[in-house]
């Protein structure tokens, strides 16, 4: 489960332009409107992520009208992402500790956006063990996978918002799965859909090994379609080798997606040199999208050019996989995500 909530530092406290009674707040790397003199440099705070739902409390009454969700906003011209409590709405017996996850003590939930019936599917079972699922985290808690993996050598591919999918073929059997679940044939199911319509499976077989490919199903009638597309589609942004269990670095992804005739997601940067400045990754993510340069993309993911297996990032995070996302704030601005 995500940590949606948990106690952490103020590590900074700078003030806004032209704002006397608000200042903001450098929370792992999260900048979060605060009110002036309610936190030191050096406090301990509970911080709430953004896509947190609060209880229905006191300390959380001003949030009602929100329906109590944690959302992106911007206060007198500074973007702020996530809400900073006192200790104080802590009650009970609870570790004082940073990093101290709190989600579960306070009831705090998370948002989970409707799933459009064309995705929602007939249930074949669980999602498979022998693939791992799609997820990234985000930089604002990566400082220190950052600081050691500084200078290295990166792409960079636009994040799209939309319905994640896995196809994949083991022993001569062909899947389908939504996120968190494997799918039966299905002629309504778009994910099926789309895999009919490229001849998916045959093309997958042909190659005669274990692999699964993960992409995101955009388009008409998926999430908001912000990117305002017209029809359906999949841009694909991961291929995992099954018996290996590992997935594919850059090149030899490149090349298998032009061996199965299928689109990735939009490269940005194939050769960028990693920073360690969480900041400068959120300025680097805002801009407009390359399928549509009308409408800003939602933001980027950065990956090794070689893949990078991290054992201190092992736990709870994407598998100990070095890969990250970093989202655009004005996206998020433009949308009301």
């Amino acid at each position: 489960m995500r940590k949606l909530a948990t106690i952490q530092t103020i590590k900074e406290l700078n003030p806004i332009p032209n704002a006397d009674s608000i200042e903001v707040a450098t929370i792992l790397g999260w900048k979060v409107v605060v009110k002036k003199g309610q936190f030191k440099v050096g406090d301990l705070c509970v911080f709430c992520e953004i896509d947190s739902v609060l209880p229905d409390r006191e300390w959380s009454a001003f949030l009602k009208d929100k329906k109590f969700r944690v959302r992106t906003c911007r206060l007198r011209g500074q973007i702020s992402q996530g809400i900073a409590f006192p200790l104080h709405i802590l009650t009970g017996v609870y570790s004082s500790e940073e990093g101290t996850d709190v989600t579960e003590v306070l009831g705090i939930t998370q948002y989970i956006p409707q799933i459009p019936a064309c995705i929602a599917g007939l249930v074949k079972g669980l999602f498979p063990t022998f693939i791992p699922k799609t997820d990234e985290t985000r930089i604002q808690v990566l400082q220190d996978v950052l600081t050691r993996y500084k200078g290295t050598p990166c792409y960079i591919t636009e994040k799209v918002d939309g319905s994640s999918v896995t196809y994949y073929v083991k022993d001569g059997e062909f899947g389908v799965c939504s996120r968190n679940l494997e799918l039966k044939e299905d002629d309504t199911n778009a994910f099926w859909e789309f895999a009919k319509k490229v001849n998916l499976k045959d093309k997958m077989l042909s190659l005669g090994t274990n692999f699964a490919l993960q992409g995101e199903l955009i388009g008409a009638g998926i999430q908001k379609n912000n990117l305002r597309l017209p029809e359906k589609k999949v841009l694909f942004f991961n291929l995992f080798m099954i018996n290996e269990y590992k997935y594919l670095d850059f090149v030899n992804f490149k090349s298998y997606l032009a061996r199965l005739d299928l689109e990735s997601v939009p490269i940005v940067n194939e050769n960028f040199i990693l920073i360690d400045n969480i900041d400068e990754l959120v300025k680097l993510s805002v801009d407009k999208s390359l399928i549509n340069n009308k409408v800003y993309r939602e933001g980027i993911v950065i990956r090794p050019l070689s893949e990078i297996v991290d054992l201190q990032m092992a736990q709870g995070l994407n598998n100990g996989r070095v890969s990250f996302k970093v989202i655009n704030p004005e996206y998020l601005l433009a949308y009301e995500e």
